[in-house]
């Protein structure tokens, strides 16, 4: 279809990301995406993991982007795509949700939807559920690599609001809501991928 949203960054990177989330999440379940965008890591990871059901969401003025990829793609266990609003609780969102997923969502948020993303999950996770995040971010206030400085300066030049976040805020905000980092695994282009149990146990950080 000649007429899907494509994304390169998702092509590049799915099959990195794909790695990490068969050993984190669960084996069987409903695994929310937030900010599905294209809809091209959806269908990658439904297909792969066949006895998990990827429930698409994203921004009410987005989350009709996917539906291409979702249509053709034709797998019985990709949900319709639902509206959400991360700032607008509470979530209508079909439950129960054994897993989250979310990529390079943080530092296009402002800082309150962030916290609303973090809260909103924490609510819908079971005990030991997990959130992964996929993304740039910085440790200690600094930036990993000169291309996420220039990357950082270009989102803020377009809203103050969006850039790319520290870990220690998120690791602050995670515990206010029982989200504990549990893992943080280097991926391609500068970018990591976090693991956060509900209620879990805490790893080093």
């Amino acid at each position: 279809m000649s007429d899907k949203p494509y994304s390169q960054a998702c092509e590049n990177n799915k099959a990195p990301i794909l790695a990490q989330l068969t050993q984190w999440l669960p084996d069987r379940g409903r695994v929310l995406e937030i900010g599905t965008g294209t809809g091209q890591h959806a269908v990658h990871f439904a297909a792969a993991l066949p006895d998990l059901i990827w429930q698409p969401s994203d921004h009410p003025d987005n989350a009709g982007l996917c539906r291409p990829w979702l249509q053709e793609a034709g797998l019985d266990n990709l949900a319709e795509p639902v509206a959400l609003d991360v700032g607008r609780r509470p979530w209508t969102i079909p439950r129960p949700i054994a897993a989250a997923y979310s990529a390079n969502t943080a530092h296009i948020m402002a800082w309150p939807e962030v916290e609303a993303m973090f809260a909103g999950v924490a609510e819908l996770l079971p005990q030991a559920g997990v959130f992964c995040l996929y993304g740039p971010f910085n440790y200690q206030g600094r930036y990993t690599s000169d291309s996420n400085r220039q990357f950082d300066a270009h989102l803020r030049a377009r809203q103050a609001s969006m850039g790319i976040r520290d870990l220690d805020d998120l690791v602050a905000l995670g515990h206010r809501v029982g989200l504990v980092l549990q893992e943080d695994a280097a991926m391609p282009a500068n970018n990591r991928l976090l693991l956060w149990r509900r209620d879990g146990i805490s790893g080093d950080r």
